[in-house]
C-alpha cells in the first residue's frame, strides 16, 4: 500500500484509507472515499502540488494531505 503523494504520474490506484484528522472529512466531501478509483494526471514543476482524477474531475492537492490517502495500486 502506498500513500497517494508516492505514486507516479498515470498510475492508478484505489482509496483503502484516510488517516483520520482535521482534513479528513473534507476530502471525504470532495469524492476521496474509501473504495474510489483515483489517477495522478499531473504533478507540477516543483513537484507540489500534484493534480489528481477522483469522482469524476480534477482535484489539486498538496503532497502533505495527499500522504494522508493511503491506496492500492490496481
Amino acid at each position: 500500500m502506498k500513500s497517494l503523494a508516492e505514486i507516479e504520474k498515470g498510475e492508478i490506484g484505489v482509496i483503502s484509507e484516510i488517516e483520520n484528522g482535521s482534513l479528513s472529512l473534507r476530502l471525504m466531501e470532495m469524492g476521496c472515499v474509501i473504495g474510489e478509483e483515483v489517477k495522478l494526471k499531473a504533478v507540477a514543476p516543483l513537484g507540489d502540488p500534484i493534480a489528481i482524477e477522483v469522482a469524476g474531475y480534477s482535484l489539486s492537492l498538496r503532497k502533505k494531505d495527499a500522504s494522508k490517502i493511503k491506496i492500492k495500486i490496481v
